[in-house]
């Protein structure tokens, strides 16, 4: 007498559990926030989330936590950019007022 073949149990057979994440992705996540309020931590989650980037590429898989550090290392770009155009426009005025202030 012959059985039939049990049915495939759950899930996905082959997959283990996913890599832990890098030791930074907390850190540059909460910095990519945080900079949406103050942009001086902008630079931080930008160059933090580079660094953990390229770790985490060279890991070969064996290290998660990329969507959240991508997440604020692109915050921390946008922020840092920001900052840019506003410290530029500081400085723009700055000197037409020194300008206007001259000429008067």
């Amino acid at each position: 007498m012959s059985y039939p073949t049990p049915p495939p149990g759950y899930g996905y057979p082959g997959y283990g559990p996913p890599p832990p994440d890098h030791p930074q992705t907390t850190t540059v996540l909460v910095l990519g926030i945080v900079s949406l309020f103050c942009a001086i931590c902008g630079p931080f989650a930008w160059v933090m989330g580079k660094k953990a980037l390229n770790e985490i590429d060279a890991s070969g898989g064996t290290v998660g936590g990329r969507s959240n550090v991508m997440i604020g290392y692109v915050l921390g770009i946008v922020t840092s950019v920001v900052l840019i155009l506003y410290l530029l426009a500081v400085v723009f005025f700055i000197v037409l007022a020194i300008i206007g202030a001259a000429s008067a």
